[in-house]
C-alpha cells in the first residue's frame, strides 16, 4: 500500500522534469515529507485548458487532495479509504474504473513511507507486555537519487450542498495505484535488514518509469489492453530502502530530516 510518501521536490523542477505547460504559481504547495491522506498534493495531469478554444490535452502541475471521491458519491466521507487503488482490480471497481479510462495522474514523490514491526516487538506483544508494538519505518526511493513518478488516478466531484458559483463547490482529489511489491533484491539495500521491498510489505505504490509517462497521461489512451499494459510493474533493482527515525511515525512531524538514514533500525533487529 501507500500511506505516507514524502514530497520535498520545488514546484519548478518539477515543471522542468515533467515538462509542464501550466502551471498556477497560486497553488504551490509548501514541500512537505510526511504526505498522509487526506492532504493535498502536487499530481502530473493532461486535459484541455478551462474556456480554452483549442480541446488540447494540456499537460498541467496541480493541487490535488490525495483520497478519491467518485464523482457519483454522495459526499466525500469514504476519501481516506480511497487513497490506494489496486492494480489488478481498478479496471473493474465502480470507483476507479472510470477514471482509469481517462483520467490518470502522476504524483512525483521523493519515495514513500513503510513500517515493519521489529521481533522483539512481536515477542512482547505475544507475551502481553505490550499491547500494541511499535513499528520501524524504513524510506524507500529511487536508487538513482530521480523523482518517483508514483501512478494515480483523480476525479472531480460536485458538493451538491453548495451553489455552483462557490469557491468550494469543485473536489478534486486523487489515488495512488499500488502493485504487488518486488520479490527480488533491492538496487542499494541496507546493511542489515530487509533484501527486498516485498520483505517490508507486501504491497508498492505503481512507479512508472520516464518511457510511460506521456502514454499514461495522454487522455487519448484508452484502450483497456493499452492501459493495462501501462500496469506492469518496472524493470526490478531501482529502488533502494532504508530505515529511518520514527518520529515520522506521528503526522505533525515534518521536515527534511525525516529523510535522514539511520545507520541501523532504531528497534533493534528486525529481520
Amino acid at each position: 500500500m501507500c500511506g505516507r510518501f514524502a514530497a520535498g521536490r520545488r514546484p519548478e523542477e518539477l515543471v522542468e522534469t515533467f515538462g509542464i505547460e501550466k502551471w498556477e504559481p497560486a497553488e504551490t504547495l509548501e514541500q512537505d515529507w510526511n504526505v498522509a491522506p487526506t492532504k493535498e498534493v502536487h499530481v502530473v495531469l493532461e486535459r484541455p485548458l478551462k474556456d480554452a478554444e483549442s480541446r488540447r490535452p494540456v499537460r498541467q502541475l496541480r493541487a490535488l487532495k490525495w483520497g478519491l471521491v467518485p464523482s457519483w458519491s454522495t459526499s466525500p466521507e469514504g476519501a481516506a479509504r480511497m487513497i490506494n487503488a489496486r492494480a489488478e482490480t481498478l479496471h473493474e471497481k465502480p470507483s476507479f474504473k472510470h477514471a482509469f479510462r481517462s483520467r490518470r495522474c502522476i504524483l512525483p514523490a521523493d519515495g514513500y513511507y513503510e513500517w515493519v514491526t521489529g521481533a522483539a516487538e512481536r515477542d512482547l506483544e505475544v507475551e502481553g507486555k505490550r499491547k500494541r508494538s511499535r513499528k520501524q519505518p524504513y524510506f524507500v526511493t529511487p536508487a538513482d537519487g530521480s523523482v518517483m513518478a508514483m501512478a494515480g488516478l483523480y476525479e472531480f466531484w460536485r458538493d451538491p450542498a453548495l451553489p455552483p458559483e462557490h469557491p468550494h463547490a469543485w473536489w478534486a482529489t486523487c489515488s495512488v495505484i499500488t502493485t504487488e511489491a518486488e520479490t527480488a533484491p533491492l538496487g542499494v539495500a541496507p546493511a542489515e535488514g530487509p533484501g527486498s521491498l516485498a520483505e517490508i510489505h507486501p504491497r508498492m505504490p505503481l512507479m512508472l518509469t520516464e518511457d510511460r509517462w506521456d502514454a499514461w497521461l495522454d487522455p487519448a489512451t484508452t484502450g483497456l489492453d493499452e492501459l493495462r499494459a501501462l500496469l506492469d510493474p518496472p524493470p526490478q533493482g531501482l529502488m533502494r530502502a532504508f530505515p529511518v527515525a520514527t518520529a515520522v511515525s506521528n503526522v505533525r512531524n515534518n521536515g527534511p530530516e525525516l529523510l535522514a538514514e539511520l545507520a541501523g533500525p532504531e528497534l533493534g533487529t528486525l529481520f
